[in-house]
Formats: C-alpha cells, sequence, structure tokens
C-alpha cells in the first residue's frame, strides 16, 4: 500500500526487454513493493543507487510509457504515518492533460479521463495521477480538475506536463468497492 505522498523523482536509467532501472535514493530491498509512476512494481535489484523492476504484460498493457523522470514512493511500512490517500499502485487507466494553467500561487491541471473511470471520481474524492495522491476540484464533461500547490509542483513530475500527455490514474479502491457492494451493480 502506498499513500500518494512521493518521496522523490527518479531518472530512468534503462527500459529494456522488461527491465527497467530507475536511479533514485529510496532504500529498498529484493522484494519490495515501490511505486514507480503510480505503477506498483517488486524491486529484483537494489544497489549504487539505483533500484530495477520487471515490468510485466498487465503493467504495460494498464499503464503509459515511462518518461525518464518518474515519481518514486516506497510501500508504506507498519507504523509509518498514513498521510496522502490509500493508494494500490494499480493502475486503473490512462488520463490525458486536457490544461495547465496557472492561477495565482496554484496551477490548475485539466484531465481528460476515460468514462469507465469517471463514474469514481467526485468533487473533494481522490484521485492519484502518475502516483501522486491529489484531490479533486472539479467534475464535468469526461473531465477532472485538479488544483497543484507549490509544494507538489516542487517534489513530483508533474510541474512538467503538457497538454496531450498521457498520464497513469488510480481511482479510490473504496468507491469501486462501495460500487461492488450495491444490490444489481456487481461486475466481473
Amino acid at each position: 500500500m502506498f499513500t500518494g505522498l512521493v518521496r522523490e523523482v527518479g531518472t530512468v536509467a534503462s527500459f529494456e526487454d522488461g527491465r527497467l532501472v530507475v536511479r533514485c535514493s529510496t532504500s529498498a530491498s529484493l522484494g519490495d513493493s515501490v511505486s514507480v509512476d503510480g505503477v506498483c512494481l517488486t524491486v529484483v535489484a537494489a544497489d549504487d543507487g539505483t533500484l530495477a523492476f520487471d515490468v510485466v504484460e498487465e503493467s504495460h498493457s494498464r499503464a503509459k510509457p515511462f518518461r525518464e523522470r518518474v515519481n518514486v514512493e516506497p510501500a508504506v511500512r507498519a507504523g509509518e504515518p498514513l498521510g496522502g490517500h490509500y493508494v494500490q499502485g494499480h493502475v486503473d487507466g490512462v488520463g490525458t492533460v486536457a490544461s495547465v494553467a496557472p492561477s495565482g500561487d496554484e496551477v490548475r491541471l485539466v484531465l481528460e479521463v476515460p468514462l469507465d473511470l469517471l463514474r469514481y471520481c467526485v468533487e473533494k474524492g481522490s484521485i492519484t495521477v502518475d502516483g501522486v495522491a491529489l484531490t479533486i476540484a472539479a467534475v464535468a464533461e469526461g473531465r477532472v480538475e485538479i488544483a497543484l500547490i507549490p509544494h507538489t509542483l516542487a517534489v513530483t513530475t508533474l510541474s512538467e506536463l503538457e497538454p496531450g500527455d498521457p498520464v497513469n490514474l488510480e481511482v479510490d479502491v473504496l468507491a469501486k468497492y462501495v460500487e461492488r457492494l450495491l444490490p444489481g451493480t456487481m461486475r466481473p
């Protein structure tokens, strides 16, 4: 489990034959879970400031391609504060940046969200974008709007987003469970 509070921005050293190697200072051991741009991956090697992961087809099919710089968050350990939101690192789909607009000290990020995910998005609800837990400011016509504070822009890759960029999305897992438990909404 993750919180969506990114610990650092890492750099992709290589990505060949399904093996992703990320340069970062995150301390992790063989078998640990680490979120890389919102994708929960298992550490298969760790040394000299790099972490390596095997990225399988399931992750490729649900997530966007990795950029040069990625958001990195180690899994929450028992006893650590749970600041952010409940984040699984299970990407539900890919959205698209519609606009990025400065507004005072914040930046308004508008994302086009696939309709099958939009039903889980509510004003003041949570959404995870490239591994960053965020609060939805508004929902309308296939889009969500998010207010990004200066701190988030400074410590994640979200400040690098431009219109047309793809982003990994994870919607609120609690909303998915509620839907599944309601009479008449059982889905496979």
